[in-house]
């Protein structure tokens, strides 16, 4: 497990929900969500079986005790290429998706798989860094937890009966670089690929993205700064019905995430194609785009030309 940087507690979590935790520990954790929702869940019911996080890296050293200590990780080490050799996989854990290339790089280099934390990358430049390293070989997944929320379920593959989708509208927090895609990516699993524009309008504390997607769907996906109070709300419009729901359940989230990771490690077929993640990061890169350029509205494939060699 490696990285952590201001904001983001996932060394706390994630490394919690393989190896389960202890209590005490995790009661000084400095992410109160995080001890929520993990002390609901008993640390004797915790765990992914035949998995462990046994190393661990932070990017301030001060911080790794705490962590360790809460997730029962053996091994800190001084640096992150120190782990090369002792592991079979490394988690990328931090969300600042313009420093992934260069976290990941040695991993890579070395052929070990890897997650990283979403966003893969908020650069033309390292998407394209990602998609070679995948062509040549690469093994590694990146995802948000949310593209596994529980809440979805019921409306996958038509389930809810609402018929076409009309419009959808996704709320977040922080920023669209940082978190849009976590509107992003549930909402892709109920339309599928095929996005086409991306219009990023700003106001103080506030973006919003409206995108177009082949099939007719309009998305809104709100960034509210300050959000968490509205994060993962959910609407839904379709022809015959709407929807509204909240993501909540956190925990079930992130663990099917990471059980699909340790599932990729052992048979070596993700859950997903490649093909999916280049598409929401280019929805993303899109975004950032549109924003720098007075909210143009940018085409998805302006940017997919853009990443060929």
């Amino acid at each position: 497990m490696l990285g952590m940087i201001p904001g983001n507690g996932h060394p706390f979590s994630w490394s919690s929900i393989i190896n389960g935790y202890d209590p005490a520990a995790l009661a000084r954790c400095p992410y109160p969500g995080i001890t929520a929702y993990m002390s609901a869940h008993p640390p004797e019911t915790v765990g992914i079986p035949g998995a462990r996080v046994t190393h661990l890296w932070t990017d301030d050293p001060a911080e790794a005790p705490l962590v360790a200590a809460t997730a029962l990780i053996p091994h800190i080490v001084k640096r992150p290429e120190d782990v090369i050799g002792a592991v079979d996989a490394v988690v990328i854990a931090t969300d600042d998706g313009l420093d992934h290339v260069r976290r990941a790089r040695p991993f890579i280099e070395a052929g070990l798989p890897v997650f990283v934390d979403k966003p893969l990358a908020t650069s033309i430049e390292d998407l394209r860094t990602f998609i070679g390293w995948e062509k040549a070989g690469a093994r590694f997944l990146s995802s948000s937890g949310l593209r596994y929320a529980p809440e979805l379920d019921a409306h996958l593959g038509g389930k809810s009966g609402l018929g076409a989708l009309r419009w959808v509208s996704s709320v977040t927090a922080k920023t669209w670089e940082r978190y849009g895609i976590h509107a992003l990516e549930p909402v892709f699993r109920l339309t599928g690929p095929g996005f086409t524009s991306v219009r990023l309008e700003t106001a103080p504390g506030l973006e919003v993205a409206h995108l177009t997607h082949r099939s007719g769907t309009q998305v809104t996906l709100p960034v509210i700064y300050d959000g968490g109070a509205t994060f993962g709300t959910v609407q839904l419009c379709g022809q015959q019905g709407l929807a509204s729901f909240r993501f909540a359940d956190t925990y079930t989230a992130f663990r099917r995430q990471l059980v699909a990771f340790v599932d990729f490690l052992r048979n070596g077929q993700a859950e997903y194609p490649f093909t999916d993640t280049v598409e929401l990061m280019a929805v993303i890169i899109a975004g950032l785009r549109s924003r720098a350029e007075g909210s143009r509205r940018v085409e998805v494939a302006e940017i997919i030309t853009a990443l060929s060699p």
